[in-house]
């Protein structure tokens, strides 16, 4: 399996959600800030408007030493020279590792043990799982799995599972410590007024919070 970039960090783009700055901007920012791991979204944009902004992410993000990838769209990631992609929860591992390699970063979104179980079979890089908070972002989505759940599958599967929804700078340490190998946000990166201060209070969390980690016994 190919490791996850450091710190255990993705920011997740969502452009509906920037106050109208656009999102080269809203990344340059978080990635002067510290962000090394950034994916495109954005899933009603054109083809060509997704791709054109992928390349500009790509080049930004190689510029910061940061690792780009994008959602759902193989062909998109080969064509920009992304890092891979990230995979809704029904979308196929098997068909993203045959299309892009076995260097490819490829994720999918989790909501369950099960769905978690599937994805290490299948050979995944890494999962999300969500919503472990309630979240601004999806307010409709669903009942949120708590640091409890976010423990019972993270401490006991093994697979670098991201915690997703509600996340900040509140409570990331926290998942960290319920056993999280990360974190991976979206509307708390892309409604900060600040992009680049508000990433810079986050990573110096999340190296707090490993290093604590590392010290338990």
């Amino acid at each position: 399996m190919r490791g996850l970039p450091q710190p255990p960090l993705l920011v997740i783009t969502d452009r509906k959600q920037t106050a109208e700055r656009p999102v080269p901007q809203v990344a340059a920012a978080l990635f002067a800030g510290g962000c090394r791991w950034l994916s495109l979204r954005e899933p009603d944009l054109g083809r060509s408007e997704r791709v054109n902004m992928l390349y500009r992410l790509v080049n930004l993000g190689e510029r910061a030493g940061a690792t780009v990838t994008v959602h759902a769209d193989f062909e998109a990631a080969m064509t920009t020279g992304a890092a891979g992609v990230h995979l809704p929860r029904h979308g196929s591992i098997n068909a993203a590792r045959a299309y892009l390699g076995a260097n490819a970063l490829i994720g999918i979104s989790t909501h369950d043990r099960n769905e978690v179980q599937h994805a290490i079979a299948l050979g995944a890089d890494y999962v999300t799982l969500s919503p472990i908070f309630p979240s601004a972002s999806k307010p409709d989505y669903g009942p949120h799995l708590g640091l409890r759940t976010l423990s019972e599958i993270a401490k006991t599967l093994p697979i670098p599972i991201l915690a997703l929804g509600g996340v900040d700078e509140t409570n990331a340490a926290e998942c960290l410590a319920a056993g999280a190998a990360g974190v991976a946000i979206m509307g708390a990166a892309m409604r900060a007024p600040d992009p680049e201060g508000m990433m810079r209070g986050l990573v110096a969390t999340l190296g707090d919070a490993l290093v604590s980690a590392k010290a338990r016994p």
